[in-house]
């Protein structure tokens, strides 16, 4: 399976269950609704940091020259639009079901202005977790190289 549909499904996925999580909080326990929607968006936002940081850390660790990396944009860019215009379908056909209250949105609406707003939901903190990455296993690899060369000095040819 690819990198960016991996991440796709995992995250469309996800998205699902945290909606899907929410309708039940939100018919059980209405007056909590604003604190469960936070942790909703801190949970997905942690998880795509986290896996954003691993992308960039290992990225970096295979090339330690930043010319040289891979290209994360694109793939955290697929990523991104499969698992919103996916997670909104799904959210769309699992609203139908009883007991089941996502939203009552109609499918343009969630193929459309629900798409993009998990599409930048995931895009924008997936690239700060791959910078973030990059910078940490770059930082590091500079200390080692720098620990390295102090302890053994390069004799000066006279």
């Amino acid at each position: 399976m690819t990198a960016w549909v991996l991440r796709a499904f995992a995250l469309g996925v996800l998205v699902v269950g945290l909606r899907i999580g929410l309708g039940f909080g939100m018919v059980y326990w209405p007056t909590h609704g604003s604190s469960m929607r936070i942790l909703c968006l801190v949970v997905l936002l942690a998880v795509i940091v986290a896996w954003g940081v691993l992308d960039g850390r290992a990225d970096r660790l295979d090339n330690p020259d930043p010319e040289r990396g891979s290209d994360l944009t694109i793939r955290w860019l697929k990523a991104a639009v499969a698992g919103g215009v996916g997670s909104g379908l799904v959210s769309w056909m699992v609203d139908f079901f009883p007991k089941m209250d996502l939203s009552d949105n109609g499918l343009l609406f969630e193929v459309t202005a629900g798409a993009s707003f998990i599409i930048l939901l995931i895009f924008i903190p997936a690239l700060i977790g791959v910078g973030i990455g990059r910078m940490v296993a770059g930082r590091a690899a500079e200390k080692s190289v720098n620990a390295e060369s102090e302890r053994h000095p390069v004799a000066s040819a006279h």
